[in-house]
């Protein structure tokens, strides 16, 4: 019999948080071959000028400043005062930080804080040198951390453009608003070459193809820094840009983020490190280094690639910085302490909340010698060179540089030209009947699906927040919906618009109805798919399209998506379907190829399966499009592949995911596996019923008598590796309502084998829920902080009181979206 989580209480669980961690041994990296590698020309030739500027600068830094400059804050975890005391050469935003802890605040706090950021880093009291900090901020898709911005298309649907010199102008009209706001960094583009569309962050690819993303990454390039020249990029509408993720993020096994790319060097230099070629050609000031793995081996610790082949091969001259904490997934290594990154040539670390305990650690490793002096030397003068290039050593404050404070520009006219232009362009026609399209506008149009009018659904994850959830409508003035462009545009021409989510009409028979459809916001690893197609709870549409079909209403189908899924069935339906991609903040640009005013030019970035497969058949070639007016063959409707849960989702609709198993245990350690409903534990003190929340039956409602020890939880025999997942925001989200709060204090719990597990407060559900249903989120590095093993974690779910307690539990699941987040219990909440 499996042990229960009351053993573990019983074990004592403050023992196993204060067990240190044991740190994994460095392996020995997979050898590389440097001189089959491109060797680009850098064209920023080093000012000899400057260079003395820089040594003089390193003569007079104490150790304490030297360590300072390499490492980077996040604006959560970092104060003004702190960036002062110790030195730090870098702060970012992540994508849930904001000024104040307001990640929607307006823009002129973030253009404040970035005074008091940089107030505080040029302090030269006290004989400091006083080096000005550098703002990152992730703009991968318009400046999208900022309400208001112009959200242009993802990349994959700038992939589908096919446009370079579209790709330049966005870059210019992103850069313009990042200065509004005062940050000088982006981290962007990002250069992946996607192989697996499984993978969560496929979108962030232009295109499966090496040759257009290469080409693509020459123009974005200049379009955020500018040309190549003497002229200081502060000085015009110019930010740095950051190329991302070295190397071969988009090639890990199975499409799994931060996993391992099991490839070949030939096939690493030839497809993945292709595009790194232009953008150092265009000199790019910095690159990322990926989460990923090449051969097993962590690049970010990777000295062959980073400093082998990256600076010495390749001629960049620029600074390499990691990506969020992702040192700390290096063999030998956690985020605290990682000498290895800065060995293998790191020159910035991205520690965003651990960047106290590196600093420390790292200050104590070039005393001792673990990081040499002279390694330590050369990440400095990288980080300054690129300060000094682009004139921020020399910058008055941000808000007295050029296009500050002029907020007039976020959204500006132009710019959302530009990006309906952009959506036009990506849109893809897969299939028509020219009977359909153009709609006509005198029609009468019926608008269905919810993600018709739904603006932060139609422009994904990296919006606003890290994962684009928990958005309305009104955080995106001047923005546009599909439905609200469709019904302009009817209105415009004489005829009727009408929403109906459901496909329901009442009055006169529509002529045609336009079917929006597809994925829901998210990024990165919440992204992942275990099969190339939509989760099931996102395919009611299908239903919705047959009964529009039964009544013989032509129908328009727009999907949204982050990649080519397998959509059998809606091609079979439809007699026109248009893949919108990720659109962004205009729809009127989704609108204009519908009703014809601009024509479908839009080619397919990547293969379209044709099943579910990974690796199965395909039935439209990259390069497709736009679909010629043809008599349509039904395509077979089987996806190919077995229904799975989608990745990081535990229990969903009142059921277990696939593999997973719900369970109640009484006082005296049994465990009753609850496979149907009634179920009551075998002392008759924990019940499970089944309740309503969103349809019939879709909740299960626990009711515990309490006197005694009880304890509901969800268990696999085939453990999961949640260990990149607790390296950030995500946390263990409960779709819950709490009926009778307990009597006695709530603990939840994760479990990772026998004598390993975790435990944290969960005051949340010993107090009234005046909201009723809600999602409460637990942090996972609260349990890491706890001492769970995150990479084998077997019970991710675990509530565990001796007190009466009553509550319904609809979905357990990792997310980032939760309405009440209960913290590790070692701050105030």
């Amino acid at each position: 019999m499996r042990r229960s989580a009351l053993s573990f209480c019983a074990m004592g669980l403050a023992v196993l948080a204060s067990l240190p961690a044991v740190p994994v041994a460095a392996q020995q990296e997979p050898a590389v071959q440097p001189e089959k590698w491109p060797a680009p020309t850098w064209p920023r030739p080093r000012d000899p000028a400057v260079e003395q500027r820089i040594a003089d600068l390193i003569d007079r830094m104490t150790l304490e400043e030297k360590v300072g400059q390499v490492i980077q804050a996040d604006i959560a975890s970092v104060t003004p005062e702190e960036v002062r005391r110790y030195h730090l050469g870098s702060i970012l935003n992540g994508g849930n930080s904001g000024p104040g802890g307001d990640d929607l605040a307006p823009p002129a706090k973030w253009l404040e804080l970035a005074d008091e950021m940089w107030t505080a880093s040029v302090d030269r009291t006290g004989g400091r040198t006083g080096v000005p900090v550098l703002w990152g901020t992730d703009a991968v898709h318009g400046h999208s951390n900022i309400v208001g911005a112009t959200l242009f298309p993802h990349n994959i649907g700038l992939g589908a453009a096919n446009d370079p010199d579209l790709i330049e102008r966005i870059g210019r009209a992103t850069a313009i608003e990042i200065r509004t706001t005062g940050q000088e960094w982006t981290f962007a583009p990002t250069l992946t070459v996607p192989q697996d569309y499984r993978w969560g962050r496929a979108y962030e690819g232009y295109s499966s193809d090496p040759a257009l993303v290469s080409l693509y990454a020459d123009r974005m390039v200049r379009g955020l820094q500018g040309e190549p020249g003497d002229t200081p990029l502060l000085d015009g509408p110019h930010v740095l840009a950051s190329t991302k993720h070295f190397i071969a993020d988009g090639g890990t096994t199975e499409g799994r983020d931060q996993g391992d790319a099991a490839i070949s060097e030939d096939d690493l230099r030839r497809v993945h490190g292709a595009p790194y070629q232009q953008a150092i050609s265009a000199g790019v000031g910095t690159i990322m280094t990926s989460f990923s793995s090449w051969q097993g081996t962590k690049i970010a610790g990777h000295k062959g690639l980073v400093t082998d082949v990256l600076k010495k091969r390749m001629n960049f001259d620029g600074f390499v910085v990691t990506d969020w904490n992702a040192h700390g997934q290096i063999a030998g290594c956690t985020n605290a302490s990682c000498p290895r990154a800065i060995n293998a040539g790191v020159d910035m670390y991205m520690a965003p909340d651990t960047w106290r305990a590196l600093y420390d650690s790292l200050l104590a490793q070039a005393k001792d010698g673990t990081v040499p002096i002279a390694q330590l030397d050369e990440a400095v003068r990288r980080v300054l060179r690129v300060k000094a290039w682009i004139g921020l050593l020399d910058a008055p404050k941000p808000s007295e540089r050029a296009f500050s404070g002029r907020f007039e520009l976020l959204g500006a006219p132009d710019h959302r030209a530009l990006a309906r232009e952009a959506v036009a362009k990506s849109l893809v026609l897969l299939k028509r009947r020219d009977a359909v399209l153009p709609l006509r506008p005198g029609g009468r149009i019926l608008v269905v699906g919810e993600a018709a009018d739904d603006i932060a659904r139609q422009s994904g994850g990296w919006t606003l927040s890290w994962q684009g959830t928990g958005l309305t409508n009104a955080h995106f003035p001047g923005a546009t919906s599909i439905w609200s462009a469709i019904a302009n545009a009817a209105r415009q021409g004489g005829g009727t618009a009408t929403l109906a989510p459901d496909g329901r009409w009442q009055g006169p028979k529509p002529d045609v109805a336009v079917v929006v459809f597809g994925e829901t916001p998210y990024a990165e690893f919440q992204g992942d798919l275990k099969a190339l197609q939509l989760r099931p709870e996102l395919r009611g549409h299908v239903e919705v399209m047959r009964r529009l079909k039964s009544a013989g209403i032509p129908i328009v189908a727009v999907m949204l998506t982050g990649r080519p899924l397998f959509i059998n069935p809606e091609l079979n339906l439809a007699d026109a379907l248009v893949v919108a991609w990720l659109p962004g903040s205009e729809g009127a640009g989704v609108a204009d190829g519908l009703f014809g005013r601009t024509p479908f030019t839009g080619r397919l970035p990547a293969d379209w399966p044709l099943t579910a497969q990974a690796d199965g058949p395909v039935l439209f070639r990259r390069g497709f499009g736009p679909a010629p007016a043809a008599t349509w063959r039904p395509l077979p409707e089987a996806s190919g592949v077995a229904e799975t849960g989608a990745v990081g989702v535990f229990f969903d609709a009142g059921r277990p995911s696939p593999s997973w198993s719900f369970q109640i245990s009484d006082a005296t350690g049994n465990s009753t596996r609850v496979t149907q409903v009634p179920t009551v534990a075998p002392d008759s003190r924990v019940q499970v019923t089944a309740v309503d929340h969103l349809r019939q039956e879709d909740a299960r409602r626990v009711a515990m008598a309490g006197g005694a020890a009880q304890i509901v939880e969800l268990t696999t025999q085939m453990p999961v590796d949640l260990s990149r997942e607790t390296n950030g925001d995500v946390m263990l989200v409960l779709t819950i309502r709490v009926e009778q709060p307990s009597s006695a204090p709530v603990q939840s719990l994760v479990g990772c084998g026998t004598g390993c597990g975790a435990a944290v407060p969960l005051p949340e559900l010993s107090q009234p829920s005046p909201k009723g249903w809600q999602r409460i989120g637990i942090p996972l590095k609260c349990f890491a902080r706890a001492g769970a093993d995150m990479s084998r974690i077997d019970a991710p779910f675990r509530i565990a009181t001796a007190g009466a307690l009553t509550f319904s539990l609809s979905r357990v699941a990792l997310g980032t979206d939760a309405d009440v987040i209960s913290t590790c219990g070692d701050r105030p909440k």
